[in-house]
């Protein structure tokens, strides 16, 4: 509750912001005697950071703390998705003709022509994703219950974004025979299979064998996804520049699933000068077979123009180690490997983050653009037209559209689509004629 009088709401957002914290939207939610009663979204770092504003908050006259709580928990409290119905069920004919005995006359028709289940029910429109929960945005391998709101977070963009319907599949196993051939078992349930947080070496592995072995498309998002908004970040950093992406040296800070999915689309793009860095031997020479230059930390930023980072490390980057006029992403989530205004403080020519270079830019497009052509794979040649339309739907000034941009998800889909009928991505085959 803030006293009703001028100065007050002042006192607590200085107070607020000399604890170092952002406010977000302050919501008057009704007026008590002398006192106004609102609700403040605050941007925090830490717990820590919390109890100083409680401390500094207390000591202001006029201003009682009514409750603290995380909107973000609650916003969850239940899940976010929901299976629903998408016709009337009003009377009894509605059900005498979307179940029994109506529907056995659209059983027959698909039996006798299988392509026709995608005339005839959701699978076109079904997208899974699945995930082991090994590799779960820079939290690492937390399982699979504690992924599940990521997976859930996917199904609800699918479906705002592009109108796909998203089911989270969990398969709590770091065996790649038994993960396989569960989805192989599953498959013939969707349109499409989105792998997600799949720890890399396993991920590599999973995604080469069902993409040869389904007749349907297969995308790891952590590599492909990131990569495709990646590159799209990358046309429009470069747009200015004398040296094009693929005359530039790129460095590649982590070199896991989204490391080498980034380093494979850029080799795809021309770029001939890749350098990388990781903890793992085994990721680095992975690296070094699809051609990068393996390296360390200061010889990346010291040698590379442009340099990204998907380590889950945050803070590996120190501001004293950006150079002038670098272009830096540092992808990792929830924390960057450096803030971005500490780069652009420290000389860097631009600096993003993951949240906005984030590969929810991309999947929803791509798996609609694949589903409308019934592809059989997802090529780079259809990655590469999903990068260069996010490009053009930035802002001035920005690398990468909004999130919500009206028209950049159905404008990546229809790239897409033509992308593959084009290169010949192949045409799906219904289960039953495979």
């Amino acid at each position: 509750m803030i006293r009703d009088e001028p100065g007050y709401l002042g006192k607590l957002s200085q107070a607020i912001g000399e604890c170092g914290a952002n406010i977000g939207d302050i919501v008057k939610l009704r007026t008590t005697g002398n006192y106004n009663v609102r609700e403040l979204e605050l941007y925090l770092d830490s717990e820590s950071q919390l109890q100083a504003i409680m401390v500094e908050l207390d000591r202001l006259e006029g201003i009682n703390v009514a409750v603290v709580y995380d909107p973000v928990l609650e916003l969850h409290r239940g899940g976010k998705i929901r299976m629903r119905s998408t016709v009337a069920i009003e009377r009894l004919g509605d059900v005498r003709k979307l179940y029994t005995p109506g529907v056995a006359t659209v059983c027959q028709e698909i039996h006798a022509h299988p392509d026709r289940v995608y005339d005839y029910t959701a699978l076109g429109q079904t997208v899974a994703i699945i995930t082991n929960g090994t590799a779960v945005l820079g939290l690492g391998n937390i399982g699979v219950h504690a992924s599940l709101p990521v997976m859930e977070g996917k199904a609800a963009l699918l479906d705002r974004l592009i109108g796909l319907s998203g089911i989270p599949i969990l398969i709590p196993t770091r065996d790649v025979q038994t993960f396989v051939d569960t989805v192989i078992q599953i498959a013939p349930s969707f349109g499409a299979i989105q792998l997600e947080d799949v720890a890399a070496p396993e991920c590599f592995e999973i995604e080469d064998r069902l993409t040869k072995e389904l007749p349907i498309p297969v995308m790891h998002d952590d590599q492909h996804g990131t990569a495709v908004v990646v590159v799209a970040a990358l046309h429009n950093a470069t747009a200015a520049s004398d040296e094009p992406i693929d005359r530039r040296t790129i460095g590649l800070l982590g070199l896991g699933a989204a490391g080498i999915g980034i380093a494979k689309l850029l080799r795809a793009c021309g770029v001939k000068q890749l350098l990388g860095c990781d903890v793992k031997q085994e990721a680095l020479r992975r690296f070094e077979g699809i051609g990068g230059r393996a390296s360390d930390l200061d010889t990346v930023m010291r040698e590379a123009s442009i340099v990204i980072g998907t380590t889950g490390q945050p803070g590996l980057v120190s501001p004293n180690q950006v150079q002038p006029g670098q272009v830096i992403l540092a992808l990792s989530n929830p924390y960057p490997e450096i803030q971005p205004r500490d780069a652009l403080s420290a000389g860097a020519a631009l600096a993003a983050d993951g949240r906005s270079v984030n590969n929810a830019l991309g999947f929803p497009g791509i798996f609609r653009g694949a589903l409308n052509a019934r592809a059989r794979r997802i090529n780079d040649v259809m990655k590469l037209a999903a990068a260069e339309t996010i490009a053009q739907y930035a802002e001035p000034g920005e690398l990468v559209p909004s999130l919500l941009h009206p028209d950049a998800h159905h404008a990546v889909a229809e790239a897409v689509e033509q992308a593959a009928r084009a290169s010949g991505a192949g045409q799906v085959v219904p289960d039953s004629q495979t």
